[in-house]
């Protein structure tokens, strides 16, 4: 079984109410991809903050997960997000994380979100991940 898989089995099995699928991963890279429905938009017809948050949230996750393993208690320490543009109200959030630090107790990363089809970011994120002690353990031999 891949990597790749093993997130995406465990993102259904612990996260089952995310939307948010992996589209890919790489070394210290991940995309992954949000639809959006009625349920995604706030008025004006646009995709609501939060919404971004999360796809940039999980985009980290994955990132991290795909270089230390499947670590369920890496957890999100700080994440800040600067909205560019109005995000298209018929088209997925794609985000795309690549991660900056990965050190034995803090990984760290941005990620650029689009709408999809369209070049311009409509806001970019900045997180910082906490990674438990075992996690070190996981990660065993860096992989770049």
């Amino acid at each position: 079984m891949t990597r790749k898989q093993e997130i995406i089995d465990f993102l259904a099995q612990e996260f089952p109410q995310n939307k948010c699928t992996v589209e890919s991963v790489g070394p210290l890279t991940a995309t992954v991809r949000h639809e959006v429905g009625h349920a995604e938009l706030r008025p004006g017809n646009t995709v609501s903050g939060p919404v971004l948050m999360k796809v940039a949230d999980v985009a980290l996750y994955v990132a991290i997960l795909n270089e230390i393993g499947i670590v369920p208690l890496a957890v999100t320490t700080q994440l800040s997000i600067n909205f560019m543009r109005k995000p298209a109200a018929d088209a997925a959030i794609i985000g795309v994380c690549k991660l900056l630090k990965l050190g034995r107790t803090l990984a760290v990363g941005e990620v650029s979100l689009y709408s999809e089809g369209r070049d311009q970011l409509v806001a970019h994120a900045v997180g910082t991940y906490a990674l438990p002690p075992d996690a070190q353990a996981a990660q065993g031999p860096t992989r770049h």
